[in-house]
């Protein structure tokens, strides 16, 4: 995937954050699309939702052609739609031209993001690629968070920060193979089209959408819950969202640390379940404190639970077509979690969503888990026979061979090597 090789997969890296980096920006573009153009909050989560879709879109159809179509070439078309997309929908106001511009760079997007899990699924650890992406879209997010507010008001800002990231990374996709590296060959030496762990996958693919939708119904009003809720300004909203991330950041540290130590199971198992609390406690906040303390821990949990389901989804296919599969699979949920989350806190409220999503998230919780057991499970021990044989004993006739390798060249004149 790299060309040359380095020790630190940078352009993988880049481009994961290119990628990841509208999700993250979710709330922020939501909310600045309700208060920015003539449309309801619901039309503005609609507006999200088409945006992430179609980023998941990308995601199914590239995800066994990167190798065939080229990492380089797909990064940058990727990164192409991206600024055009993106920066197109940030200098106008006219809705429908909004809504194409965030298609298209939803589309950018979803392309980056699918060379990039491709590469970083045929690393050696996955998982320390996949802690760095996260650790570079999350300090790249908190630093939009704490400067948009004090730009200006309007729509444009947070969706020409996404175009702006795309363009930077370009240049680093020299750096990237123009054709993919051959798959693995095992057997016969021929190439199986079939998925490896074809159930697990399967599970773990159909799990996600639900486990994506859960966190970003949250994430797509947490800016709304902040600001008619909790009563506070969006500076503050966006000190909030800010200090949530840099938690992630140290997070993700930590998760990077322990590698694959604590195996798959427990950070997705617990992990999942103690996000859900955090999702309940967010949701009903009618203060600074409550809505900081659910927001912070929510954001702190999220990247680290999310790096290891990455990693899960790696280890099933070196290829990487499960880590683009269940990738895009995670961003179908990623994009109707605006939407739902809307539809849910507009019907119910926001404390009454916080708990529907919480439930959700603890039922889903169970098969990824059974997933990430079977996953890591070892292989079983094979008994060892042990036959004795009588063999009549010799004794060696030390003149007739002498020790192999180097030592050979200092023996002495008149030895078995004369």
């Amino acid at each position: 995937m790299l060309a040359p090789r380095t020790t630190t997969p940078w352009p993988l890296v880049a481009l994961f954050t290119a990628g990841y980096l509208a999700p993250y920006l979710l709330p922020t573009v939501v909310g600045r699309l309700d208060s920015g153009l003539s449309v309801s909050a619901t039309q503005a989560g609609a507006i999200g939702s088409a945006l992430l879709l179609s980023s998941a879109s990308a995601g199914f159809l590239l995800a066994s052609r990167v190798d065939r179509l080229g990492p380089r070439s797909l990064a940058r078309a990727g990164l192409a739609l991206a600024v055009l997309g993106y920066g197109g929908a940030a200098l106008t106001t006219t809705v429908w031209a909004v809504v194409t511009g965030a298609v298209i760079g939803g589309f950018g997007s979803g392309t980056a993001t699918a060379v990039a899990a491709t590469g970083i699924a045929g690393r050696r650890e996955p998982h320390r690629t996949t802690t760095l992406g996260l650790l570079s879209v999350s300090a790249l997010a908190g630093a939009v968070y704490l400067t948009v507010p004090h730009l200006g008001p309007g729509h444009g800002l947070p969706l020409a920060a996404i175009a702006l990231t795309a363009l930077a990374v370009w240049p680093l996709t020299g750096r990237l193979a123009v054709r993919g590296t051959p798959p693995p060959q095992h057997g016969s030496g021929h190439d199986r089209p079939r998925l490896p762990h074809l159930r697990s996958g399967l599970v773990l693919a159909a799990a996600m959408p639900c486990w994506s939708m859960a966190q970003n119904s949250l994430w797509g009003v947490s800016g709304r819950i902040g600001l008619t809720q909790a009563h506070l300004t969006e500076a503050t909203v966006g000190v909030v969202f800010a200090v949530g991330l840099g938690a992630g950041l140290l997070g993700v540290i930590g998760a990077g640390a322990l590698g694959p130590r604590l195996g798959h199971a427990l950070p997705i198992g617990a992990g999942t379940a103690l996000i859900a609390g955090c999702i309940a406690v967010s949701a009903s906040a009618t203060g600074l404190t409550t809505f900081a303390a659910g927001e912070i821990a929510w954001n702190a949990l999220y990247p680290i639970v999310l790096s290891y389901v990455i990693g899960l989804a790696a280890s099933l296919d070196p290829r990487g077509r499960w880590a683009v599969l269940v990738g895009s699979a995670s961003s179908l949920g990623t994009a109707a979690g605006p939407l739902t989350g809307s539809v849910l806190s507009a019907q119910a409220g926001f404390p009454a969503m916080g708990l529907v999503l919480a439930a959700g998230l603890l039922v889903i919780a169970v098969p990824m888990t059974a997933v990430a057991l079977r996953a890591t499970r070892p292989a079983p021990a094979m008994d060892v026979l042990e036959i004795p044989v009588d063999a009549p004993s010799f004794p060696a006739d030390r003149s007739a061979y002498d020790t192999a390798g180097p030592r050979q060249a200092f023996a002495a004149p008149g030895s078995a090597m004369d």
